[in-house]
């Protein structure tokens, strides 16, 4: 008999969309959610905002919390999708702007792949519609020839568009918005035409005002927007919660064992440091350091941590130990050697080596 051969297996996904991801979530809460829900959404506001914050349902079921900060701003950024105008999500790099927004789009449209990636160098077809330059030249201009942006789907099915760093894009591109914002409507001359937004359309725009190269939004596409500022982690034993909560999420996906007991003083440790270099003083507020160049974001510091926990089980016994996490610290700390490589020498002979209890980790840093 001829073996039979066998189907291979479909390749895992690296990081599934959060529609997909948290499934199970989002139709619990949809079979649950009694109260109203505006026209296009899957979910009422109440239970969208749930969503993000973590609940248990009455059935016994978990919500997971995917933003840890203050619930009123999601509320806040939920009750401005409710109405006409634009939400504008603003904060440092690493304040869970894009985590935020991708959430808000799975809860409310069931699709957060409508997502446009502002750049220096985008023209205005990302942001309105582009065309099939070989149906042009044999057509002419058609809908046929016609490929639309994300944003042109979005406002033809009513779904929510993301727009990441809206303030990378060139002004006079970013302006495209406006009429689209106000309006509601997309025109298209060349075709005497226009799209017409379907209810439940809008759009999430996220954006900082730290890094290099960013433009300013112009004071009539401001107007368009709710802006709703996400901040960094209030307190110490939050950001350490946030810390080992992704680090835990992020566990199966990269294939690596669950987070152990023994992992909380290292995380501790690591946020602590990152708290001390990015506010420039020490927890207790008694010496006064130099901040880097880097922004050492909560974001960075989960990823210090998922490198520290893959070099520890690939090279080491599995424990996140000083030797792993320091050597995944400095690189994170330090992105200008002659600027931060300084700072950070002067933190660990003014900190780290005369904190009690640290003794360890100035044994390996030194």
């Amino acid at each position: 008999m001829c073996p039979v051969a066998k189907t291979p297996a479909a390749p895992a996904v690296l990081r599934p969309h959060a529609e997909t991801a948290y499934a199970a979530e989002l139709a619990a809460l949809a079979a649950s959610d009694q109260l109203p829900r505006p026209t296009g959404w899957l979910l009422s506001p109440r239970a969208v905002v749930n969503y993000l914050a973590g609940d248990t349902l009455p059935d016994g079921t978990e919500i997971s919390t995917k933003y840890f900060g203050d619930r009123r701003l999601l509320e806040v950024a939920v009750a401005s999708l409710v109405t006409d105008r634009a939400l504008l999500l603003v904060g440092v790099p690493g304040t869970a702007k894009t985590w935020v927004s991708e959430h808000l789009a799975a809860a409310i449209s069931g699709n957060s792949t409508l997502l446009v990636q502002g750049t220096a160098g985008m023209s205005e077809d990302a942001l309105r519609y582009g065309w099939n330059y070989a149906r042009l030249l044999s057509e002419g201009p058609s809908a046929a020839a016609l490929v639309p942006s994300p944003v042109m789907i979005g406002m033809q099915t009513g779904k929510l568009v993301r727009l990441e760093e809206l303030t990378r894009i060139p002004s006079d591109v970013q302006d495209a918005l406006i009429t689209v914002l106000s309006e509601k409507i997309l025109p298209i001359p060349e075709l005497n035409t226009a799209v017409s937004a379907v209810r439940g359309f809008n759009i999430i725009a996220t954006a900082n005002d730290r890094d290099k190269g960013v433009n300013e939004l112009s004071s009539a596409l401001r107007r368009r927007f709710n802006t709703v500022v996400l901040p960094l982690p209030a307190t110490l034993e939050e950001e350490i919660r946030i810390v080992t909560d992704r680090s835990s999420a992020a566990a199966a996906g990269m294939e690596l064992p669950p987070i152990q007991k023994d992992a909380a003083a290292e995380i501790r440790r690591l946020v602590t440091i990152f708290r001390e270099l990015r506010t420039g003083r020490t927890e207790d507020g008694r010496t006064q350091l130099k901040p880097p160049s880097a922004t050492l974001s909560t974001a960075e510091a989960i990823s210090v941590v998922n490198q520290s926990r893959a070099l520890s089980h690939h090279f080491g016994g599995g424990e996140l130990s000083p030797e792993f996490l320091v050597a995944s610290l400095s690189g994170a700390v330090i992105k200008d050697q002659g600027q931060d490589g300084p700072i950070w020498r002067e933190y660990l002979e003014v900190v780290v080596r005369n904190r009690k209890g640290w003794e360890d980790l100035w044994e390996v840093m030194k």
